[in-house]
């Protein structure tokens, strides 16, 4: 098992020390530091200044929003800082919500496994220095007349100037659906979980093998596949405080992070045997009473898909992640943390 620094998106500007963050993290050999964006913060242009003063470390994205870029545009970026870190770029990519797709990027949201098949399609040819040509329900490269703006009709199939590094750039999926799961097991390099435990897991497993049963032989063999899984780690004798670190968490994804009916975070809980708590947590999260959504999150919730307690529980705790299919565990914390998950996983 391998060890990811999980860096997320920002809040009010660059959290102090995340430079340091970094190099520590090469220091104690952890394989790869994650950035992420929503609305606010990128994923790409952290990742390219905090990969300037590193020299080993894989540089991923998870994840990259695929509304927010074309695929051709996606590619161009990440051939780019593939150059620039020579050969340590890992491309997370997920389709988001609705409510952040239509709301902020202001595209269709409809269909997104379809979209997505697609967008991995252009992605790929672009990467390879292909000819890119996709006529797709949702992109269509050459641009035709759609949505009833008219096309000049002088558009063509382009080849990157950019020479790559790779023909292959490792493209990873975020997924929380049994479907889309298995989309990722068919056509990505891998798999970004979110709220995944490995006690819990056979969902996950059936999808995943449904995916395989899919995949293309000229993909990476599937014992090459990563599952790159974000993992929250609190150290503290006191499990219920060390839980508290974590509660607001879960209630704002399951409570807030999508509407009733149309939140996957909520659905991923819900399927790890907590749904009636996740109802109430919404319920309780749609209604303003934020801080009754936090306190109505149990002990062991937060024990399926954290790390939490002494050094000797999570030392315990880890072998479940060791017999899961996850091959990078993404943690985050002070230098205390990453040292201690250095010397229990490396």
């Amino acid at each position: 098992m391998k060890l990811g620094l999980s860096l997320g998106y920002w809040g009010k500007g660059q959290p102090p020390g995340q430079a340091a963050q970094v190099a520590l993290a090469e220091e104690l050999g952890y394989d790869s530091v994650w950035t992420a964006e929503a609305y606010g913060s990128d994923a790409l242009t952290p990742l390219a200044w905090l990969g300037a003063s590193t020299e080993r470390i894989k540089l991923g994205t998870g994840i990259v929003q695929m509304s927010a870029r074309t695929p051709t545009a996606t590619a161009m970026a990440a051939m780019t800082l593939d150059h620039l870190s020579g050969g340590r770029m890992m491309l997370g990519l997920g389709v988001s919500g609705p409510q952040v797709v239509e709301g902020w990027y202001g595209q269709p949201y409809p269909r997104p496994l379809a979209r997505t098949r697609e967008y991995f399609d252009v992605l790929r040819q672009a990467i390879a220095r292909e000819k890119v040509a996709h006529d797709g329900a949702q992109i269509q490269i050459p641009y035709v007349d759609r949505y009833g703006l008219k096309s000049t009709g002088l558009g063509k199939s382009l080849r990157s100037t950019l020479h790559p590094v790779r023909d292959q750039i490792p493209l990873l999926l975020a997924a929380e659906g049994p479907k889309n799961i298995a989309l990722s097991a068919e056509i990505a390099d891998g798999w970004i979980p979110f709220f995944y435990s490995p006690h819990d897991a056979t969902f996950a497993h059936d999808a995943l093998e449904a995916g395989f049963a899919l995949r293309s032989p000229e993909r990476l063999p599937r014992d090459q596949f990563e599952v790159a899984c974000p993992v929250q780690v609190i150290v503290s004798d006191d499990l219920e405080a060390a839980a508290d670190w974590i509660r607001p968490f879960i209630a704002l994804y399951v409570g807030g992070m999508g509407a009733k009916g149309a939140n996957f975070h909520f659905d991923a809980v819900a399927r790890l045997g907590f749904e009636e708590v996740c109802t109430k947590i919404q319920d309780l999260y749609l209604e303003g009473r934020k801080d009754e959504a936090t306190a109505a999150v149990p002990l062991d919730l937060v024990e399926k898909i954290a790390l939490i307690g002494p050094k000797e529980k999570i030392r315990d705790d880890l072998a479940a992640w060791r017999e899961s299919v996850v091959t990078t565990l993404m943690v985050g914390g002070d230098e205390a943390t990453l040292r201690l998950m250095a010397e229990l996983v490396l």
